[in-house]
C-alpha cells in the first residue's frame, strides 16, 4: 500500500529535476553534441568528427537518454507507490532535453522551488560545480525573458548512498559468476572511475578537503570508500577476498597535463603481467551503462585484455534499479526535512559520512570563477 505520510513529506519542494549530460540520439547529432560539449575550447570540426568514431561505431547513438528515460520510469513509479505527489522533469546539459527549455517548462508549470539530481554521485568540478554553473546560465536566460525565477536546490553527492552501492555489489557478484569457474576465485577487482586532471582531483570538495600532492582531494577519496565497500560486502557474502584497485578510464586531455592513473588498460597489462587469473571491471564513477562505459570498457578494455590472454567480466551501473529509485526518493525527503529545519535520518554507509547539502565557497573551483546556483555563492538564492 502506498505511504500517504509521504504525500506531503516533500514540502518545500514542488517538482524534482534530474539533470543529466546528454548524448547524440543519431549520426546527424553526434558534430553538433560534441560541438556543445566543447564549446569555446576551439576544436576544429574535423577533430570533432574524428572524437566521435566512438559514437559512429554504435550508429551515432549514446545509451544515456534512453537510461535517463528509464530512470525516469523508475523514479515516477517509486514516488507513486509510496503516495509522493512530486513531479520528475527532465534535462541535459549538452542535447535534448536541454536544461534551460526544460527549467523553462517547470515555470510555466507552476514550479518554484525545485529539487535537482545530478548524474554525477561524486565530488568534482565536472561532476558538481559545473552542473551547478549550468543552472545558473539556465537562470540567467529565464531571467532574461522575464520569467520568474524558481528556486533550485542540488541534492547532496550520493556515492554512499546504500540504494546506490548494494546495486552495484550484487553487480560484481554476479560479473564474478560469469567468470569460468576456474579463475573466479583468484580474480582482482579493478573499480574505474572517470579520469580528471589531477589539479581538478586535488581541488574536488570544500576547501577544507582539499588536499596537494596528487592525493586526490574528496573524489578520489569518495571513489576509494566505496570500492572498499563493495570489496569487503563481496568478501563477506563469497568467503574469498579479492585484491582490488582504484583505475581510471575515459581521459581525454592533452597529453602534458597530468590527469589521474593508471588508466585501466594499462592496469590490465600490470595485472596479466603480474600472473592475474582474472580481473572484474566495476564502473563506481558512472550512474548509467553509457558511451564511456560500452566503449571504454566493453570495447577497448575487453579488446586489451583479449589481446592479452586475461578473463574479464564488467559489472553494471545502478541504472535503474528499483533501489537506486528509492535511495532518490529518501535524498528528496531528507533534504526536504532539513529544509522545513526538522530533523532527518542520516542514510549513508562508510567511513565518510553524509555530504553536505548546499556546496561552500570553494567547492570544486574552476579554473575561472563563473556564477554556480545551488551553493553558499548563488547568485539565485
Amino acid at each position: 500500500m502506498p505511504d500517504q505520510r509521504d504525500q506531503s513529506a516533500a514540502s518545500p519542494y514542488d517538482a524534482l529535476l534530474l539533470l543529466s549530460f546528454g548524448g547524440p540520439e543519431g549520426p546527424d547529432d553526434v558534430v553538433p553534441f560534441l560541438e556543445n560539449v566543447t564549446r569555446g575550447r576551439g576544436i576544429p570540426r574535423e577533430r570533432l568528427k574524428e572524437v566521435g568514431q566512438h559514437y559512429f561505431g554504435f550508429g551515432g547513438i549514446s545509451p544515456i537518454n534512453a537510461q535517463n528515460r528509464e530512470l525516469l520510469d523508475a523514479l515516477r513509479k517509486d514516488f507513486a507507490g509510496h503516495g509522493l505527489d512530486l513531479p520528475v522533469y527532465w534535462g541535459n546539459r549538452n542535447w535534448a532535453p536541454y536544461l534551460t527549455d526544460t527549467l523553462r517548462e517547470m515555470v510555466r508549470d507552476g514550479r518554484r522551488r525545485i529539487a535537482v539530481l545530478a548524474t554525477s554521485a561524486y565530488a568534482s568540478y565536472s561532476g558538481c560545480r559545473q552542473y551547478r554553473e549550468n543552472l545558473a546560465d539556465a537562470l540567467a536566460t529565464l531571467a532574461e525573458e522575464g520569467l520568474e525565477l524558481p528556486r533550485v536546490d542540488k541534492l547532496r553527492h550520493y556515492f554512499n548512498h546504500p540504494g546506490f552501492v548494494a546495486p552495484m555489489t550484487d553487480g560484481v557478484l554476479d560479473a564474478l559468476a560469469a567468470l569460468p569457474q576456474g579463475v573466479r576465485d583468484g580474480a582482482r577487482l579493478a573499480f574505474t572511475t572517470h579520469s580528471i586532471p589531477t589539479a581538478a582531483a586535488d581541488t574536488s570538495g570544500p576547501a577544507e578537503e582539499h588536499t596537494g600532492g596528487g592525493e586526490g582531494g574528496a573524489y578520489v577519496r569518495q571513489h576509494l570508500d566505496v570500492a572498499r565497500l563493495i570489496a569487503g560486502e563481496v568478501a563477506e557474502r563469497t568467503g574469498r577476498t579479492h585484491p582490488w584497485e582504484l583505475v581510471y578510464q575515459s581521459r581525454s586531455g592533452a597529453p602534458h597535463i597530468p590527469w589521474l592513473e593508471p588508466d585501466i588498460c594499462d592496469h590490465l597489462e600490470a595485472q596479466a603481467a603480474a600472473g592475474a587469473p582474472a580481473v572484474v571491471m566495476v564502473p563506481i564513477g558512472f550512474v548509467s551503462d553509457h558511451m564511456e562505459v560500452l566503449y571504454d570498457l566493453d570495447t577497448e578494455a575487453t579488446a586489451k585484455a583479449a589481446e592479452l590472454g586475461l578473463p574479464v567480466a564488467r559489472s553494471a551501473t545502478v541504472g535503474a534499479d528499483p533501489r537506486f529509485a528509492a535511495a532518490v526518493r529518501e535524498l528528496v525527503l531528507e533534504r526536504a526535512a532539513r529544509e522545513r529545519g526538522e530533523g532527518a535520518p542520516e542514510c549513508w554507509v562508510g567511513t565518510l559520512g553524509q555530504s553536505h547539502d548546499v556546496c561552500p565557497v570553494g567547492c570544486c573551483p574552476a579554473r575561472a570563477a563563473r556564477p554556480a546556483a545551488a551553493g553558499v555563492d548563488s547568485p539565485y538564492a
